[in-house]
Order: structure tokens, then sequence, then C-alpha cells
């Protein structure tokens, strides 16, 4: 028992060392940010042709700042985000699949690691893709990415993927 205790904090102890790495510190706080869509960004408006994220993306520098008070932070390089990089507030359900600038849809996302933002960024392309070639419903990509976005990319890209 011992020993399965050592191995415990040794692997905690490791991932704590790259932020992003750990899925606990890949994954939102499900009770502070659940996750919701835009009923305004329907499946007709985000795979028309030119459409862009730029016009609906409202997250301010005060709800920034909410979203970092919020998980116990006062910025994008403390707690679990004290590296070079940082975070960033990202939309758990991202705008490109009818996420909304809500609160409950926000939280601050390490850059780096295997299960970074880049890693969620290559994800949420990949969704869109599916949902605008009628591959999979808007409301099942919003449901895969809200519930646990680590195992949709493991399931849609692989574990290598995250790692380019």
């Amino acid at each position: 028992m011992k020993a399965l205790g050592a191995l415990l904090l040794l692997t905690t102890t490791a991932l704590a060392g790259d932020p992003g790495s750990s899925p606990g510190q890949a994954l939102p706080d499900p009770k502070l940010t659940p996750g919701l869509a835009d009923p305004s960004l329907t499946i007709e408006v985000i795979c028309a042709k030119g459409w862009s994220t730029k016009t609906v993306r409202d997250v301010s520098s005060q709800l920034k700042r909410q979203v970092y008070s919020r998980y116990g932070m006062g910025g994008p390089r403390q707690g679990y985000c004290a590296v070079p990089e940082g975070c960033e507030v990202d939309h758990l359900i991202s705008l490109t699949i009818g996420g909304s600038n809500d609160i409950r849809n926000l939280w601050p996302q390490p850059y780096p690691g295997v299960w970074g933002a880049h890693a969620k960024d290559r994800l949420e392309v990949h969704l869109r893709k599916l949902v605008c070639s009628g591959s999979i419903t808007l409301e099942h990509a919003q449901s895969e990415i809200s519930h646990d976005w680590i195992a949709a990319h493991r399931r849609y890209l692989g574990q290598t993927a995250a790692m380019r």
C-alpha cells in the first residue's frame, strides 16, 4: 500500500510540473463552467460561407477578470497558470460550434502541455468541419466538447494529434 501511495505522489508531482498535461488541469470545473450554447448560432449561421467568430466574440477584459476570479486566480499567470505561457480565457463550447460568451462557458485554459489550448483548438476546427459536412449534429458536437473535450479529442483526432 505504501508503494501505491508513493507511486500516486510521484505521478501527481510529475504532472504538476507540466500544466495542461493532466486532464484535471486541462478540463474546466464543471460547476463553474458547464458549457453553454448560443441558440442564435445555428448550423446555418456557423457554416455560412465567410462566417467568422470575430463577428460574435465578445469577452471583455472585465469578464476575463471575473473568470480568473471564479477559479481563484488574479490573472492569466497565477494558480495552475503560473507558467511563462500562462492561460487564455477559453470557451468550453467554442464559438465555431455555437458556444456562448456567457461566463458559464468560459474558463482559464493553460497554453502549455499535451492537453493545452492548442490541442483543443485543433479539435474545435475538426468538429466544425464535421458539423458543416453533416457528419455529426451541432448538438452532438457541443455535447462532446462540453462533457470531456479530451475524450472527444482522443475519439476524433487520437492521442498523438495532441502532441503535435
